[in-house]
């Protein structure tokens, strides 16, 4: 089995891939959070330079709803040596999809088939497409992979929820099964898997995927990775989660602007971290209302010393 590490908005940032890579890596491919500005911002520049992604198999991901404006996204990348870019269709921010950007695209079948036309043409590089299966309906999903099927793509990552689900409910295996075999490019599933365990056939597990798709090969991770960390790798213990945590910590206080901006990073990974430990809720909370980096550093080295890890131990 292949692994990717999802495009998650404001949290796989080079630093978070970067330590992530170090500590625990399994991951064929780390896909950026998506780039939407024709002029790079220095915090998307910053995302794709070479040297912050040492190691790394990187695909940039791009968010754009006009041809012309991936077309100039994809050039500026295209500079700093990347061979394959990852057209997001699927983002389900209702301000995304508001100016028909993301999944709001797939809204207009005969509209994203004038995009593709266009980037294919002119794009410097290869495409993938990271897309999930309508807006609201399944009747929608055979027009867009009618779409699909008459361009050169490069992978297909598919997430089997609507737009208007968000990240609610259970996705939609049926959709990504229509999928399959009808193309010459590969396909990747991503959506809820939080285990990697083959025997487990509970719904998120890798042996619930297999149960339903056993020529699956590749699979793309984000929350469920973000919960366990050691989900693939198996270095899943408290020593190597704490050193993981203790090199995010140092790396983002090393480039973010004063403690607050630095907290507020990490303070939204503990929505997934917290989830790795027993009894948790307390010290979250301690952890939410630390206003310093060292009342900060307190409340988690709390948490570590009275709070039992649970990662791994289903292994």
């Amino acid at each position: 089995m292949n692994y990717y590490l999802a495009p998650l908005e404001g949290i796989t940032t080079y630093t978070f891939r970067s330590v992530f890579h170090a500590h625990y890596g399994g991951m064929e491919k780390y896909f950026t959070p998506f780039i939407a500005s024709t002029n790079l911002s220095s915090r998307e520049r910053n995302d794709i330079l070479p040297e912050h992604n040492e190691g790394q198999t990187t695909v940039p991901q791009i968010l754009a709803g006009r041809s012309e404006d991936f077309l100039k996204i994809a050039a500026s990348i295209a500079k700093y040596g990347y061979d394959t870019v990852n057209l997001n269709l699927g983002c389900p921010a209702s301000t995304v999809v508001t100016r028909r950007r993301g999944s709001g695209m797939l809204a207009d079948p005969d509209g994203l088939r004038g995009f593709l036309e266009d980037i294919f043409e002119h794009c410097p590089m290869k495409i993938s497409i990271k897309t999930r299966i309508g807006i609201a309906s399944e009747e929608e999903w055979e027009p867009i992979l009618e779409v699909f099927k008459d361009f050169p793509i490069e992978e297909l990552i598919i997430h089997p929820r609507f737009q208007k689900q968000g990240y609610g409910g259970k996705v939609n295996m049926e959709s990504f099964l229509r999928a399959q075999g009808r193309f010459s490019f590969p396909i990747c599933y991503n959506g809820d898997i939080t285990s990697i365990d083959e025997n487990n056939t509970d719904y998120g597990s890798l042996g619930w995927l297999k149960s339903f798709s056993p020529t699956t090969e590749t699979v793309m991770l984000g929350r469920g990775l973000l919960m366990d960390p050691g989900m693939v790798s198996g270095e899943n213990t408290p020593e190597n989660f704490r050193a993981f945590h203790e090199d995010l910590l140092s790396g983002y206080t090393k480039i973010m602007s004063g403690d607050a901006n630095t907290l507020f990073k990490m303070k939204d990974l503990w929505t997934f971290f917290s989830t790795g430990f027993e009894d948790s809720d307390k010290y979250l909370k301690a952890i939410r209302k630390a206003t310093r980096i060292s009342q900060y550093e307190i409340a988690v080295n709390n948490l570590f010393k009275e709070c039992r890890f649970l990662r791994g131990t289903d292994k």
